[in-house]
């Protein structure tokens, strides 16, 4: 009988750990489309095929990117005005590159530095919601390798 009421105990707490480990779970991290590949962040590092960090001597850094005052300006510009994410707006797929951000530098990975004076190798327009300018810096310099556009606009 102890048995039992231990176990009729325990169920309600298993079921209560259960919707909570969903809302502790990250959801899809930000990601941009870049023709048919997409550039995704990621909270595991284990998925990701590229590791950045960012750093805030310029000394150290293998890529500078200026924040922009003006969208016109940037190489890549992330601008939303809504609460909740389009679904369609970045599909992941076989070509989908992760990128997870690292706490230090680990070998040839890029090493970020932003800053909000030129010169820099890229500029970026954050006005987002769910975007950082550490996220949106991070996968313009992912996005590096992969074949786009020299002008990269993201409108949600």
């Amino acid at each position: 009988m102890l048995r039992f009421k231990l176990l009729a105990s325990a169920i309600p707490l298993i079921v209560a750990a259960a919707f909570a480990r969903e809302g502790l779970l990250p959801g899809p991290g930000p990601c941009i489309a870049i023709g048919q590949a997409s550039v995704q962040l990621t909270s595991a590092p284990s998925e990701a095929q590229l590791h950045v960090s960012f750093t805030d001597d310029p000394a150290r850094a293998t890529v500078r990117v200026q924040i922009a005052d003006d969208a016109a300006a940037a190489d890549f510009a992330v601008v939303d005005d809504v609460d909740s994410a389009d679904d369609g707006s970045c599909e992941t797929n076989a070509l989908t590159q992760r990128v997870a951000i690292s706490a230090a530098a680990a070998g040839a990975a890029p090493v970020i530095y932003l800053t909000r004076e030129a010169p820099a190798d890229y500029k970026i327009f954050v006005r987002s919601k769910r975007f950082s300018a550490r996220e949106a810096a991070a996968l313009i310099v992912s996005a590096n390798a992969a074949p786009a556009a020299s002008h990269l606009a993201l409108t949600f």
